[in-house]
């Protein structure tokens, strides 16, 4: 049977079900399929992780092909199914011209110009890079009772758009998401213990839908550490049948407040340890995500730094900058190019992202962009300057990075201050002790 054609039956009964029609993964796959071809092929001939396929994509297409045929559809009986069901089916009465989805990858369709990069990348652009290997380790570690993720990466290398992927893909997996972002909440909330857990047990509970029961399990006699605790363990999770994603984002502004991270921070290790004595706790995985190292003291043994699943988004490699490059339809497969800007940028992503829109649009040359991106005229200088006022105001930073900047080997710097450096993404360790963070910076602020 003509797979076009097959097509359209499945995607007219997919929308009189009130459904969505095919997307163009679930096209790349049903393809594969007809091809006898494995995930695996799939996935990287079309510049997706073969986990995403394997994991995502596949389990959700098949779960609405069930739906539709009234029979358990895997990639085995798919194409026997189908065509027995399609043969069964009137001819749909308009036969509108279809697109190979194939051609959408691994570059990008003409018709679709790329927005300018700011903030994490959205689940359907085409613009992600895949980092195959930690993706697939989270995905894994997500479905195991009381599991606890810390991912780690200064500001503006993907946490975020990671973060992103891993929901969608809890949700997939039919788990209830929670997502707090802990830069959203007021200073007044976050220098307070017991607001602090107020705070975040309305939030969940609202996300959830529950009815707030707070005022129920409030006691000032046990304290807020108890009280949240019996929160979570009578109420929260015996509202919920399904296992509990609660991925706490920009964990480190709790960082700037030592005494409420003293509490809280032992707290969330309670919780991941309380999985393994009782059982109603093995419904909460816990995701962590900051953007340095903790620079608050903590016992070892109540930290929640040193347990669980740890994940480090380092810079992007020239093999993923090629990559990217593609899907902004640049030709760089030669390597050079992307050696020449991973020497300005260090393949720091937002910045990596930057250049090759600006490229892609053809409005200027890789030389030209990198002799002006260390200067004021240049695509960074919001970037750049954005940094720049940063340390005008802390003058105690601005004097540890000019530390950094005239050594010519690694220097140690005091924790706090290598903690905001590192955040920010001005400097990288090498150990405990630290160098300037790329070639960029190094120019900029040495003028």
């Amino acid at each position: 049977m003509n797979l076009d054609y097959l097509f359209e039956i499945v995607d007219r009964l997919l929308i009189e079900s009130h459904n969505r029609p095919l997307n163009s993964t679930e096209n790349l796959i049903l393809r594969g399929i007809w091809q006898y071809r494995t995930y695996n092929q799939m996935a990287i001939e079309a510049g997706y992780s073969p986990g995403y396929f394997t994991n995502v994509v596949a389990p959700e297409l098949f779960g609405r092909l069930s739906k539709i045929i009234g029979q358990r559809v895997t990639k085995k009986n798919c194409r026997v199914l189908l065509e027995s069901y399609a043969i069964t089916k009137p001819a749909p009465k308009t036969k509108p011209k279809r697109q190979d989805p194939t051609q959408f990858f691994p570059t990008v369709n003409q018709d679709t110009s790329p927005c300018y990069p700011s903030g994490s990348v959205p689940l359907d652009s085409p613009f992600y890079v895949e980092r195959s290997f930690l993706e697939e380790q989270v995905y894994q570690e997500i479905e195991k009772p009381g599991a606890l993720i810390r991912i780690k990466a200064p500001r503006e290398m993907g946490k975020t758009s990671l973060l992103l992927r891993i929901l969608d893909y809890a949700k997939h997996q039919g788990y209830c998401t929670i997502s707090l972002n802990l830069e959203q909440v007021e200073q007044t909330i976050l220098s307070d213990l017991n607001q602090l857990l107020h705070w975040l047990c309305a939030n969940i509970t609202r996300q959830l839908q529950c009815q707030p029961m707070l005022d129920e399990y409030w006691d000032e006699n046990l304290g807020s550490k108890i009280s949240s605790t019996l929160y979570f363990q009578e109420y929260l999770l015996e509202s919920i049948t399904a296992p509990l994603i609660l991925a706490l984002d920009e964990v480190n502004h709790i960082f700037e407040y030592p005494q409420v991270a003293k509490d809280f921070l032992p707290l969330l290790r309670s919780w991941y340890e309380e999985a393994k004595r009782i059982p109603i706790w093995q419904k909460l995985r816990l995701l962590v995500v900051h953007s340095t190292d903790i620079y608050v003291p903590l016992d070892l043994n109540q930290s929640p730094f040193n347990v669980g699943l740890p994940i480090q988004l380092d810079s992007f490699s020239q093999q993923e900058v090629q990559q990217l490059a593609q899907r902004y339809q640049l030709d760089w497969t030669d390597g050079e190019r992307a050696r020449q800007l991973i020497a300005m940028v260090g393949g720091h992503p937002a910045l990596v992202h930057l250049a090759l829109y600006y490229l892609g649009r053809k409005k200027i040359t890789l030389s030209q962009l990198l002799e002006s991106a260390p200067t004021a005229s240049g695509i960074y200088s919001h970037h750049l300057q954005r940094h720049w006022a940063t340390l005008q105001k802390q003058p105690e930073l601005m004097q540890a990075f000019d530390t950094v900047l005239n050594a010519n080997e690694a220097v140690p710097l005091d924790p706090i201050l290598t903690y905001k450096l590192s955040s920010m993404g001005l400097i990288k360790l090498s150990g405990s002790q630290a160098i300037v963070g790329c070639e960029l910076y190094r120019r900029f602020f040495t003028k």
